[in-house]
């Protein structure tokens, strides 16, 4: 089971909560779930402005689901994935920083998801 921590300077403080290792729901999901509110257009990684910054509780364990081709497209747009960044994730199972919550899916590590609450801010 995973703790994902949600920070923002929108919202009163963190807020904890869980997602269980196996679900594939996304970060949005689970934000909606949990009353988060992260912005969000499309659902589908078209538009970005659920745009997430996210942290790993134990660095050197980092399993995040693999990049989706629509998520690598907007956020080299947006200047937040470079190449290194990609072959890190393919080649070294190592995820970037930044998201987009509609796309990411956490397993079972713990995480902090960081977002501005301004669409496509992280």
């Amino acid at each position: 089971m995973a703790t994902v921590t949600f920070t923002s300077p929108i919202m009163h403080g963190p807020k904890s909560v869980y997602a269980v290792a196996g679900d594939t729901k996304t970060i949005l999901v689970l934000a909606e779930e949990n009353h988060i509110p992260i912005p969000f257009d499309c659902r589908d990684g078209n538009c970005a402005s659920c745009l997430i910054e996210v942290t790993y509780a134990e660095p050197s364990v980092k399993k995040g689901i693999t990049l989706t081709e629509k998520e690598k497209l907007k956020l080299k747009e947006l200047g937040k994935l470079t190449a290194q960044d990609i072959e890190d994730a393919e080649v070294r199972d190592l995820p970037p920083p930044y998201r987009l919550a509609c796309q990411f899916i956490a397993r079972d590590e713990d995480v902090t998801v960081s977002f501005s609450g301004a669409p496509g801010g992280a």
